[in-house]
């Protein structure tokens, strides 16, 4: 059976409409076909309606405003709209418990509304990060209990999601994708499909297992790396050397087809997918009698991150002839990663938390995070003005390094704060030039292996 027309024309349905399918579903509207975007949350269906982007990601405020009204991009919490779909895409959350079980609630929940208006000819394709064998064992099954039989009516694939906030636009059109069918024919659609719709690189392999290993692989592989950078700072900071420096002559080694790629350390590592991805991996070993030592002491070395943060913090200040007991704070971003407002598993906030519990009085400033959804999480309302927010302050701790955090101007900022003011770098990476003017205006200056 053949799972994808020869039009150019093809509908596509995208359920769920968060980060991940807004991204990927505003990409093909924009390459001309058409998009119903399904969600069950009807406040965001509503938004996106009148032209509302809650998601702060550069660019797609842009893209959907330019698309409002077009009949390319439609939303809806009906899932009518399946019935007139060619491809069916899935990009519903898929979170993990306290023991790394993935939960699916919500994926269950999808394929149960999507079985019944399966029709022959569809492809469906997850891309919702879960455990392998899960679309085989579990998806499968519950989008054949409506009747129609995966292979003779409908195709099914798993393509993983591996964008990376701040850049997801961009790299849609050019990343490679992923494919794995639950058979050949829909290995072979999903490639198509991928190949029509975005032009990019596909890799095929013959089972979806392969690829949902390939997701898990690749944010194990990241978290494990940021570990070791994190271990490689605490070992500089030791020594007395910048990290920066030694990562700098590391990754000049050339191994296999590449370089050692040493990324670099920060304050801790956050973010809806490498906080859970490797304990889903985990978890899933475990169950088959395999126990994967390097997740349980990469994610060790990063949940102790915020800590050791507000421990240099406290030694920087010490240093200067102050104490972090009743000394103000300034923490200069608050999202988990640079240049996004995404609060989702920051570091950020066990870091205030330890600052708070020190003693510190902390304000919060952070231009691209939402300060009703900070002040939920934190419990402080983030001051919307810079110059407020550093008034006073005995430590400016820069903990998302937004591109703004680095052209802060430092002397300006001076006659607002508690000189000698600590500039605590978490993730700013600022340069030596900057460094040496720090000290030049009277601030004093510490970072993460610096």
């Amino acid at each position: 059976m053949r799972f994808l027309r020869d039009s150019p024309d093809l509908t596509v349905a995208v359920i769920g409409f968060g980060y991940v399918g807004s991204c990927l579903g505003v990409t093909l509207a924009e390459q001309g076909m058409t998009v119903i975007g399904i969600d069950s949350d009807r406040e965001l269906i509503g938004e996106l309606e009148r032209g509302h982007c809650r998601t702060a990601e550069p660019g797609l405020a842009e893209a959907l405003t330019a698309l409002r009204d077009s009949p390319r991009l439609s939303f809806t919490t009906d899932y009518t709209g399946v019935d007139a779909a060619d491809v069916v895409i899935i990009t519903v959350g898929t979170p993990v418990d306290a023991e790394g079980a993935m939960r699916t609630e919500a994926l269950e929940s999808v394929c149960r509304q999507l079985a019944p208006r399966l029709r022959t000819g569809q492809l469906v394709i997850l891309k919702s990060t879960v455990a392998p064998g899960h679309t085989r064992k579990a998806v499968l099954p519950l989008l054949e209990a409506g009747g129609a039989r995966h292979g003779t009516d409908f195709g099914l694939a798993f393509c993983p999601e591996r964008l990376s906030e701040g850049g997801a636009l961009a790299q849609i059109r050019k990343l490679p994708i992923i494919v794995g069918g639950c058979d050949e024919e829909s290995t072979k659609a999903s490639s198509e499909f991928w190949h029509r719709a975005l032009g990019v690189p596909v890799l095929e392999y013959a089972a979806a297992e392969v690829a949902e290993i390939v997701k898990l692989a690749d944010n194990w592989w990241i978290d494990h790396n940021i570990a070791m950078a994190s271990d490689l700072a605490r070992m500089c900071d030791a020594f007395g050397v910048d990290v920066l420096d030694v990562i700098d002559g590391a990754n000049s080694l050339a191994k296999g087809d590449s370089y050692v790629n040493i990324l670099r350390p920060s304050v801790g590592v956050g973010g809806s997918c490498l906080t859970k991805d490797p304990w889903m991996a985990w978890r899933a070993a475990r169950d088959r009698g395999a126990r994967l030592e390097t997740i349980e002491t990469a994610r060790k070395v990063n949940e102790s991150m915020p800590a050791y943060a507000c421990e240099m913090i406290a030694d920087g200040l010490a240093k200067a002839g102050k104490s972090l007991d009743g000394a103000v704070v300034s923490v200069l971003g608050i999202a988990f990663k640079n240049n996004t407002g995404d609060l989702r598993a920051t570091p950020v906030l066990p870091a205030v938390a330890a600052l708070r519990a020190a003693g510190a009085k902390v304000t919060l400033f952070d231009p691209l995070a939402d300060p009703d959804e900070a002040e939920k999480m934190f419990g402080l309302r983030p001051v919307p003005v810079l110059e407020e927010a550093v008034r006073d302050a005995d430590c400016l701790a820069v903990l998302a390094g937004h591109d703004p955090f680095q052209r802060l101007d430092f002397a300006a900022l001076g006659k607002r704060v508690s000189m000698p003011c600590l500039v605590f770098d978490g993730r700013a990476y600022y340069s030596r030039q900057t460094i040496g003017e720090l000290y030049e205006i009277g601030y004093t200056y510490r970072g993460i292996g610096r």
